[in-house]
């Protein structure tokens, strides 16, 4: 026996090492995708809704397997074949040129599972799109150029057109496998047998160069390539339907040229395919592949020319001479069908007549909507909260804060609110034990008045502090699920056992930080150590494992984010970027808004969410719903999905995919719906879309002569920052009393003055919530826009005396809030909230933070600035707007010791206002009730007087910046005073 040698011996058992290790991987593989399924089912399952993952996997899975089979039946099938015909010789055995012999298991084998895995990862993808279509409802809509149900385009076209592609792309690679086996089994053989035949004769004979493949082949790819042809051409006739949602040079939808020539010609190209179809087919027995591949360049040159030339000619010739005239009827329906599809279809547009002059007493009609007026900006106090609210490093704030409305004392209120989450970032020892076990949550809501403030400029809260103190019902605190809660935490213990959970930085017995142990109902136990060994392979984290933290009680918190809950529970919503914090029947929740789309509608506008919305992933939709309003308990992370618009045919036919997942609105409780808002996401594709489709005449949208245009934010740097829309209750010309509503405001394009007030009701708990009301404003009247007006108040003379105190020794610098657009007096008032804070010292770290200073007011052309809002109104209309504005607290404020100087240094620290209205000396206090401009004048020039001798008395004290200060707080209301009278 001849002995091996030791190369062979070392190959032998490389080999086993790989086998070893193939097999380790594959069993690594399979343990990870378990352990993945498995804690899928189990987070489904805390929440209750075990049966939605089932189905979703279940249905998954039956596609994989049925794609998978499909597609390695058709391939291995058919490569079968081509093996049978295979000369004899070669059908045993294959021999690479390396010597190594395969089957015709790998020959066959191989390439079908390949196919097959890969179809089946395809189908994988279509689940929503499969269980859509199994379950759509009807829009009870017809397009009006094939007559379909708007179902057909958004539920039904999607899975044919997946399931023909997928067709389409097994055969096709049927036949190029196919193809290939031919050659190199058969074909090859034959060649070879014929070189070796004209070199034994020294003669090259025609047939050499003759087609290589066999008879049997030639019928076999003949069949593969009319069964290809035949499928290529129903996918053809599919796409007809396209043009009804597709982008042309003038708008989404059917246009002229599409419904005369472009349609026509995929019909007359599908005919075409079924005419090469049955060629090929003929071929089976003719082998005549001139007269195939003949109707092949057929095919091609019909297809370029009836697709390509001619709808070119008639778009030139027919279209581009006439396009006002021959496109208007095609313009019309695709208006109507935008409008219908993003909702803007029972928009109101009234001409409003606005008056720009200002007289006494011109508020008091309008006087029950003057506290209403927001004048804390959630985009700009987020510091304030942070540095008056923070408590410690490990908590924080967003950065942008949220408006809610809340019921205090009987009179409901708008409020700037936050949660106060865990700031991982900010703990100070980063182990593994801190973040997942200690630091596990945050603490309490806060909230402040929207239109009130403190002597210091400071906000005025509605609750604040740990533990919660303010005019709030008592509540449950804690935040376990929240925006910024993205690790996953496990807590849980036996009962008995010490606490382990950081719960308040103080509050103990002798004053320390507080301990807490999770008693809420949410999460998934990893108390065994199977689940412990299943998330420790997710999370690929040992600690779990290994951690004594991990007890039998535990349970793991994870997928924290209320919109990652709400997307991952209900994948078919398009989830709101901006949900908020409420406290709802005693406990703290978030509100999600969830949003119902489709690209598909057909004839309506494509939009880019991410062009309209600040931070919302890129996605072109034509039809969009707010038709689910969804809560995440920040306790135990339980879901509730509200079927808000029932009426919604595609929320109907997830309702019907999901019969369990979705709860009644009529469940939602009281004061649920009082915190219920129109979300800002909708309202902003809303007002995108409504800028040109406001109009319903063809040739006006056609010209473009009546474009609405989204100004920019005159405060931002960049022109491409849109003016965001505003939460403020406002009360619409006409109606009895303010509702709280989200406006915005157009300005004409081209140009910036102010060309149409919008605004939605906002308040769920309202009849008319989801109103669309919009002010037109004459094209003759000339209405400063929001650009315009942010330049003359930041010019103004008044408004730059009023500022100079703070700014003139460059310590402070001045931060303009929201410049917010209100229907007052028979007119647009501008009302905008004048910050200030330490010059160049923005940071967290420095103790700088903006406090509200001043409030300006524009109406027409006159401009008011007063250190609250009613100063300002008095000032713009004569000294008597005629209504009280309700910013003042109720409750009297603690006098400031006149005798203790304020600080000039650092003008913007909170308590260094010279004009702090606890002072005596402050007018803001001490303005009289006038009854004519006159009486308002001797006020104005009495507080005057008394900052003269505010000014005389630091003098005194040799307090030169306080001196300074109060003479020119007495020159600027000797200003008014003159204003008034002139």
């Amino acid at each position: 026996m001849e002995r091996v040698s030791e190369p062979d011996a070392l190959t032998r058992w490389q080999r086993i090492a790989l086998l070893v290790a193939g097999i380790v991987a594959a069993i690594a593989l399979v343990l990870f995708l378990a352990a993945k399924i498995w804690t899928e089912y189990l987070w489904y399952g805390s929440l209750d809704h075990g049966d939605v993952y089932s189905k979703r996997l279940l249905t998954g899975a039956v596609l994989f397997a049925i794609a998978f089979v499909g597609a390695a039946l058709v391939v291995g099938a058919n490569l079968a074949v081509a093996f049978t015909m295979s000369p004899r010789v070669l059908q045993g055995r294959v021999q690479s040129p390396s010597g190594v012999s395969y089957g015709r298991l790998a020959v066959v084998g191989a390439p079908s599972g390949i196919v097959g895995f890969l179809a089946g990862m395809s189908a994988l993808d279509q689940v929503d799109t499969v269980l859509a279509w199994l379950d759509g409802k009807a829009f009870g809509v017809a397009d009006p150029y094939f007559g379909k149900d708007v179902a057909f385009y958004v539920f039904s076209l999607p899975f044919w057109q997946c399931l023909v592609g997928l067709v389409l792309a097994i055969v096709v690679v049927s036949a190029v496998a196919t193809a290939v086996v031919h050659f190199v089994l058969g074909s090859a053989a034959q060649v070879t047998s014929k070189a070796k035949a004209a070199r034994s004769s020294g003669q090259i004979t025609p047939d050499l160069f003759s087609n290589p493949l066999s008879g049997g082949a030639q019928g076999h790819l003949s069949l593969l390539a009319a069964l290809a042809l035949i499928v290529y051409g129903i996918q053809l006739l599919l796409d007809r339907y396209e043009y009804s949602y597709t982008d042309n040079a003038l708008f989404t939808g059917v246009a002229y040229t599409d419904d005369h020539s472009r349609i026509t010609a995929k019909l007359v190209v599908a005919i075409i395919c079924f005419i090469c179809a049955a060629v090929f087919a003929a071929n089976v027995k003719l082998r005549r592949w001139n007269i195939a591949l003949s109707s092949v360049v057929l095919l091609i040159v019909s297809s370029l020319v009836v697709s390509g030339v001619y709808p070119s000619v008639v778009q030139r010739f027919s279209v581009k001479p006439d396009e006002p005239i021959v496109e208007t009827p095609y313009i019309a329906e695709h208006i109507k069908a935008t409008r219908e599809a993003f909702g803007i279809d029972g928009v109101e547009i009234t001409d409003y007549s606005a008056k720009t002059e200002a007289t006494a007493g011109q508020l008091r009609a309008d006087a029950e909507a003057l506290p209403g007026i927001r004048l804390m900006d959630p985009e700009v106090i987020a510091p304030t909260f942070e540095q008056l609210q923070q408590v410690r490093g490990y908590y924080s704030f967003p950065s942008v804060l949220d408006v809610d409305r809340y019921t205090i004392n009987g009179t409901t209120t708008d409020a700037i609110i936050a949660a106060r989450e865990i700031d991982l970032a900010g703990v100070p020892d980063q182990s593994w034990t801190n973040i997942h076990t200690v630091y596990t949550h945050g603490y309490a809501m806060v909230a402040a008045y929207g239109n009130r403030r403190q002597p210091s400029g400071e906000p005025q809260w509605i609750v604040g502090d740990i533990p919660p103190k303010g005019e709030l019902a008592e509540h449950q605190a804690r935040i376990y699920f929240g925006e910024s809660t993205t690790e996953f935490a496990i807590v849980g213990a036996p009962e008995g056992t010490a606490a382990v959970e950081l719960d308040t930085p103080g509050g103990g017995d002798t004053g320390a930080e507080t301990r807490n142990t999770y008693d809420g109902t949410g999460g998934v136990p990893v108390g065994g150590f199977f689940n412990r060994l299943l998330f420790a392979m997710r999370f690929t984290d040992m600690n779990m494992l290994l951690s004594d933290r991990v007890n039998d009680e535990s349970v793991i918190l994870y997928d924290r984010t209320p919109t990652q809950r709400v997307q991952k529970l209900a994948p078919w919503l398009t989830v709101d970027t901006n949900p908020f914090p409420a406290i709802v029947d005693s406990r703290v929740v978030w509100i999600v808004d969830g949003y119902t789309t489709s690209a598909n509608y057909p004839n309506s506008q494509h939009v880019d969410l991410s062009e309209v919305i600040n931070g919302a992933s890129p996605q072109s939709v034509n039809y969009m719903r707010n038709s689910v309003k969804a809560t995440v308990d920040a306790l135990d992370g339980t879901v509730t999905l509200y079927a808000w618009d029932e009426s919604d045919p595609v929320l109907a036919t997830w309702m019907a995919v999901f019969p369990t997942l979705l709860t009644s609105r009529s469940e939602m409780s009281a004061d649920l719906l009082n915190h219920m808002r129109y979300p800002q996401d909708i309202f902003r594709v809303q007002r995108e879309v409504l800028g040109r489709y406001h109009t319903t005449n063809p040739d006006t949208w056609y010209q473009q002569s009546d474009l609405w245009r989204v100004p920019s934010d005159p405060r931002a740097s960049s022109a491409s920052v849109k003016e965001p829309p505003y939460y403020l209750s406002i009360k619409w010309p006409g109606d009895t009393a303010p509702i709280f509503s989200t406006t915005a405001v157009y300005v004409p394009s081209g140009r910036e003055n102010l060309g149409a007030y919008l605004a939605v009701v906002a308040d769920a708990s309202h009849p008319d919530y989801g109103r669309l009301r919009v002010l037109k404003l004459s094209d003759t009247q000339q209405i400063a826009g929001p650009g315009q007006t942010f330049n003359a108040i930041t010019t103004d003379q008044t408004v730059a005396d009023k500022l100079l105190p703070y700014t003139k020794q460059g310590s402070a610098q001045a931060i303009y809030g929201n410049l917010l657009t209100l229907p007052l007096g028979g007119g647009l008032m501008y009302v905008e909230p004048i910050y200030t804070q330490r010059k160049n010292d923005t940071s967290s770290s420095s103790g700088s933070y903006p406090v509200l200073r001043f409030v300006v007011v524009r109406f027409g052309e006159h401009i008011g600035i007063g250190d609250t809002l009613q100063e300002a109104l008095d000032m713009v209309f004569q000294g008597d707007s005629g209504a009280e504005t309700g910013e003042t607290d109720p409750s009297p404020a603690t006098p400031t010791d006149p005798a203790t100087p304020t600080d000039p240094a650092d003008p913007a620290d909170p308590g260094a206002d010279p004009t702090d209205p606890t002072d005596p000396t402050d007018p803001g206090t001490n303005v009289p009730e006038p009854g004519s401009p006159q009486e308002a004048a001797l006020a104005l020039l009495a507080q005057a007087a008394q900052a003269f001798a505010a000014a005389d008395a630091a003098l005194a004290r040799g307090d030169l910046g306080e001196y300074q200060i109060q003479v020119n707080l007495a020159k600027s209301l000797v200003e008014q005073a003159k204003a008034v009278l002139a």
